[in-house]
């Protein structure tokens, strides 16, 4: 059973409505701005009923607990929260396959449907990467390949990139692989997306000519 997509939900931010499969990057400076934007995000997924899964990697479960108390989140004493490992989720054996993260997403997806929830809002910081986990410099390939499974499994998902910590390369890629972006702690269409084929293709071709 899959939630209909073309339902309007709340990200938290002002007026503006979005659709379940909203796919967004948080491209940040100062964790302060990050925390402003995480919160509104995870208190509105609260509000509507679905299923939260946070993936820190910056800091502790318990920290980020604390923060989000500090900003007035109360979170509930259910399952509907939970805060993991970043590592302990995209590479749990030691290294990121893009394809089996692909399919932990899907899995996700389904058990917060079966157990009653409206959807799955995720978020993830992406720091780990920065480590040279095998695997990691696929990272922008599944950032790519997420928004060819949201039709099927519409997950919200706002992926977090601090620019002290990328090259502006990634950057600009992590910006042709996001449909929606922030600017000035607001949601919006991004003018830079480009769709997952046209973006694979090019970026093959660029590792061809590297």
């Amino acid at each position: 059973m899959t939630r209909n997509r073309d339902e309007d939900i709340s990200l938290g931010f002002g007026y503006k409505h979005f659709k379940h499969g909203a796919h967004a990057c948080l491209i940040y400076r100062d964790e302060s701005e990050k925390r402003r934007v995480i919160s509104k995000y995870i208190e509105s997924g609260i509000a509507n009923n679905e299923q939260i899964g946070y993936f820190v990697d910056t800091m502790t479960p318990e920290e980020v607990k604390a923060w989000l108390a500090e900003l007035d989140v109360e979170l509930p004493q259910t399952k509907q929260v939970e805060i993991s490992p970043a590592v302990s989720i995209y590479c749990p054996d030691g290294k990121f396959i893009p394809e089996q993260m692909l399919s932990r997403l899907k899995t996700l997806y389904d058990k917060a449907i079966a157990e009653g929830f409206s959807g799955a809002r995720l978020s993830g910081e992406m720091t780990w990467s920065c480590r040279n986990i095998p695997g990691s410099e696929q990272l922008i390939v599944y950032e790519a390949l997420i928004n060819t499974i949201l039709d099927t499994h519409p997950i919200t998902a706002v992926c977090q990139y601090d620019v002290n910590k990328f090259d502006g390369g990634l950057i600009y890629d992590v910006l042709q692989v996001h449909p929606l972006m922030f600017v000035h702690g607001q949601i919006v269409k991004n003018p830079a997306y480009i769709k997952p084929d046209e973006f694979l293709h090019n970026h093959m071709n660029n590792l061809k000519n590297e």
